[in-house]
């Protein structure tokens, strides 16, 4: 469910990206060190973002390195190393193993399920650390997961029920996006202080979008494999484009209103790159090869 908060690199600046990339190679190194390869594997852009952000707001003391990588013998890389990029890594991971067992109860991949119990045994430390959040985040994914099999996945909407159709679509965006952005507080709250309502706030409208796009994405497979969807009902709607525009616009206006609230001076070009401009890169590759697509069919 992840891979949509990326930066828009056309529109960055290279000394910009070495810094963004630095914390990417960061967030790298403390996967292995941490959880070696099979931690490493997991590594995304996503927790990047969040590295960035929070070493932005509370300005930690960060070591910076030079180092050869193994995947890239010939080129010298940077990395930046703190408190924040560890805790991306250990999110990284958590989220790592959500998704394995998740792509094991839906399509019953061999591969992930393996994968995932392979990242749990190295999991112990990470439990034991983040106790309180892992339990808060534990029932919060158990009823995301409750709310989606509750989905009646094989429905559809005739003409006579369309209206009630939509609406019920309406309210299991609003459920299920909301569990996930809670998830996404979760995450974002690293710490219980003054700044806490406001990453809180940032993280849930940030997690509701990202479920969306992931919704958005996948519909179509979704509709052809019978698998939980709330945009089913919708898609077949004319204006289905415009609607889902409209509500990721405004999930993402509150996330970036609260972010603006956030006294962030530290690398907030690097952020307000990925908010106003990168998180819509996936989206818009999406639609424009939907739009493809129906073209073609044509």
């Amino acid at each position: 469910m992840f891979g949509y908060i990326i930066v828009n690199k056309a529109e960055m600046k290279f000394k910009e990206f070495d810094i963004y990339h630095s914390f990417y190679c960061g967030i790298c190194r403390d996967l292995k060190r941490k959880y070696g390869v099979c931690g490493r594997i997991s590594l995304s852009y996503d927790m990047t973002f969040l590295a960035i952000l929070l070493t932005g707001l509370y300005e930690p003391e960060t070591k910076q390195s030079v180092f050869k990588c193994a995947l890239h013998p010939f080129e010298s890389h940077e990395a930046r190393n703190n408190t924040f990029t560890e805790y991306a890594a250990d999110m990284n991971v958590l989220f790592a193993c959500y998704k394995c067992h998740d792509d094991w109860e839906d399509e019953k991949k061999l591969g992930k399920l393996l994968y995932g119990r392979l990242l749990e045994k190295k999991t112990g430390k990470l439990k034991e650390c983040y106790a309180q959040k892992l339990r808060n985040i534990n029932l919060l994914m158990q009823n995301f997961s409750d709310a989606e099999k509750s989905l009646d996945a094989g429905k559809t909407s005739g003409e006579g029920n369309s209206i009630r159709a939509e609406q019920s679509a309406h309210v299991e965006i609003d459920t299920l996006g909301g569990l996930f952005g809670r998830v996404m507080a979760e995450i974002v709250t690293v710490r219980e202080d003054e700044w806490a309502e406001n990453l809180r706030r940032f993280g849930f409208f940030l997690g509701k979008f990202i479920y969306l796009c992931d919704a958005y994405e996948d519909v179509e497979t979704d509709i052809r494999k019978g698998t939980p969807n709330p945009l089913k009902s919708l898609f077949a709607k004319p204006n289905f484009e415009e609607e889902c525009r409209a509500i990721l616009m405004m999930m993402m206006s509150e996330c970036c209103k609260e972010f603006e609230k956030l006294p962030i001076l530290e690398n907030v070009e690097i952020l307000r790159n990925i908010l106003y401009s990168g998180v819509w890169c996936r989206y818009e590759s999406i639609r424009e090869k939907r739009e493809q697509s129906r073209h073609g069919r044509i």
